[in-house]
Formats: structure tokens, C-alpha cells, sequence
């Protein structure tokens, strides 16, 4: 799924651009935004990255979603919401492995840590 949507980005399809330009953000947008998009698909392959990646991953669909709620709409060219569908999926899955790995985020890790059993004799 990862690499037909940074095809799409890359390649300056039809959709992908009208996007950017609706949002006044072609090109440079539309690049930037799939470099961070690659760059998150690598660390969610490694198991030592995967919050780094998930974490990423929040990033760039949380802009994507406020973009949709905000100025592009549910619904972009008649897609019938199919691409904020998407995208809430990529929220909630990468916010599922944050939750799971919550104890390996940097620097938030230790407090998120569920709490050690302690035994009273």
C-alpha cells in the first residue's frame, strides 16, 4: 500500500497534484510530504523503528487529515471519501502500534510503561 501511494505522490499523478495545488502546495508539498511518507514506511519495517515510524506516520496523516477537514473536503473528485477513509486507517493502525509499543518511545517511554506489579508480603 505504502509504495502505490508514494507512486502516486512521486510521479505527480492527476489526484496527487490537484492536492497539492488545491491546498497551494505543488509541488514542493506533494515531495516533501512523500519523502516523510517513505521515510516512516522504513522505520515501520525494522522492529528496533517501528514506534520512530508509527510515530512519523501520526505526523504526516494527522496534516492530511486536518487538510481534508479543513479544505479539501470528505470527498476529493469524486472518490466518495475513499483517501480520508484511508488515511484514518494509517492514523488508527500507526496510533495501535504506539499504544502497544508505548513503553519503546523515545523520551515518553518510561512514563507510558504500565506500572510494575509490586508483591507485599
Amino acid at each position: 500500500m505504502c509504495v502505490l501511494f508514494l507512486q502516486i505522490k512521486f510521479t505527480g499523478a492527476e489526484e496527487s497534484a490537484y492536492i497539492f495545488k488545491t491546498l497551494g502546495l505543488e509541488p514542493w508539498g506533494r515531495i516533501g510530504s512523500g519523502v516523510a511518507e517513505l521515510i516512516a514506511c522504513v522505520l515501520l519495517l525494522y522492529p528496533r523503528t517501528v514506534t520512530l515510524g508509527a510515530g512519523l506516520a501520526v505526523g504526516v496523516i494527522s496534516g492530511a487529515i486536518l487538510s481534508h477537514l479543513t479544505k479539501l473536503g470528505i470527498v476529493v473528485q469524486n472518490d466518495g471519501g475513499l483517501l480520508f477513509a484511508l488515511a484514518l486507517v494509517v492514523l488508527f493502525g500507526s496510533l495501535l502500534i504506539l499504544f502497544i509499543r508505548r513503553s519503546q518511545i523515545p523520551f515518553l517511554g518510561t512514563m507510558l510503561a504500565k506500572p510494575a506489579l509490586t508483591r507485599y508480603d
